[in-house]
């Protein structure tokens, strides 16, 4: 027999999953437009970051993002009384912005995989994806330049403050990396604004396309920068106990690059036996054997690092319902904005 909780989990799957494949299909052709604009090898850097094609342009079948950017867009839309399918220059602008961080943040971090295929760096060189990142940038800008919409202009806006904010918490993460003293309020800090920032913008855009005031898309501003906290927090769980099989990166990836996450620096930081073995391992100058990465691990979750990020993502989803209930007070019009908060914060990669 089938539990309560199984059947409900099964039913938001499904019905998220909808959302997406709806959302891919508004979007997708006004992103392949914009891609397809940009010339020689930058289109081709960013067709196969996309997974569309091959390094040699052959059409593929590669694993793409899940669109949730995009998606929450729309479903904000929606909520605040507005349509869809008018708001899908904003929703593509948004999703264009995230895999220009994308791009660039795999070149930061030197990473060779995303989504289980060589990153497009390591395939093309540094410089020619960084500079299609750059590209895929000012298509979203241009998206929303050419948008007759309304609500496209203040958009604009949000948007480029919004990739100021990515670029100083980029910053400052790679500034932890240097530092031995990282306090888990400015990791919280630094979270909110590499990963909270775009959520944030991609709701309180929608809720601009939906005809909201500016109050209720400041609201919608703070769900989606919460949904964005909650789900840093899943994301550096999962960037130490994931399963490689599921999320295409080595197994404890973040302990490998010795990476400031927020279950690590709250394990450094509890005056424990354990988070002081953990600085200890960190502090080792060559890499880590399977042995000590495996030690890491366990030493976060000793510390309570693994129990606090899991009990601190809760929190976050609370404070997003409040927001949300603030901008959308008939329960039923966010509907689709909760399916996709599950989604986020229920990950496994």
């Amino acid at each position: 027999m089938t539990s309560p909780t199984l059947e409900r989990d099964h039913k938001e799957g499904h019905e998220a999953a909808d959302i997406l494949a709806r959302t891919r299909a508004l979007v997708d052709p006004v992103l392949r437009a914009a891609v397809d604009s940009l010339p020689g090898t930058m289109r081709k850097v960013s067709g196969y970051h996309f997974g569309w094609w091959e390094a040699d342009g052959t059409p593929a079948e590669a694993p793409a993002g899940k669109a949730i950017r995009p998606a929450m867009v729309l479903a904000a839309t929606q909520a605040l009384g507005g349509r869809p399918n008018e708001a899908v220059a904003a929703a593509a602008a948004v999703e264009l912005v995230h895999n220009f961080t994308l791009l660039h943040d795999d070149v930061i971090d030197r990473d060779d995989t995303r989504r289980h295929r060589p990153t497009a760096w390591r395939v093309f060189g540094t410089t020619e994806a960084i500079l299609a990142g750059d590209a895929m940038h000012s298509l979203a800008l241009r998206l929303l330049a050419e948008d007759t919409h309304p609500a496209a202009q203040g958009s604009i806006r949000r948007l480029a403050d919004c990739v100021v904010e990515l670029c100083e918490g980029q910053q400052i993460d790679c500034a932890f990396e240097r530092r031995d003293d990282v306090s888990l309020p400015e990791c919280l800090a630094m979270a909110e604004a590499k990963t909270g920032a775009l959520l944030g913008a991609a709701c309180s855009m929608g809720a601009l396309y939906g005809g909201a005031s500016e109050e209720a898309a400041q609201a919608l501003d703070g769900f989606g920068r919460e949904i964005g906290l909650a789900f840093q927090l899943i994301d550096d769980l999962i960037g130490i106990w994931g399963d490689p099989a599921v999320t295409g990166k080595p197994v404890g990836a973040d302990l490998v690059a010795r990476k400031k996450s927020l279950p690590v620096v709250a394990a450094l930081g509890s005056g424990t036996v354990d988070g002081k073995r953990l600085a200890e391992l960190y502090a080792i100058e060559r890499p880590l054997s399977p042995e000590e990465l495996a030690q890491c691990a366990a030493a976060v979750e000793a510390a309570g690092g693994r129990g606090w990020a899991q009990g601190e993502s809760c929190e976050r989803m609370a404070t997003a319902m409040a927001q949300l209930a603030a901008a959308v007070p008939e329960p039923a019009a966010a509907d689709e904005l909760l399916a996709l908060a599950e989604l986020v914060t229920r990950r496994t990669h």
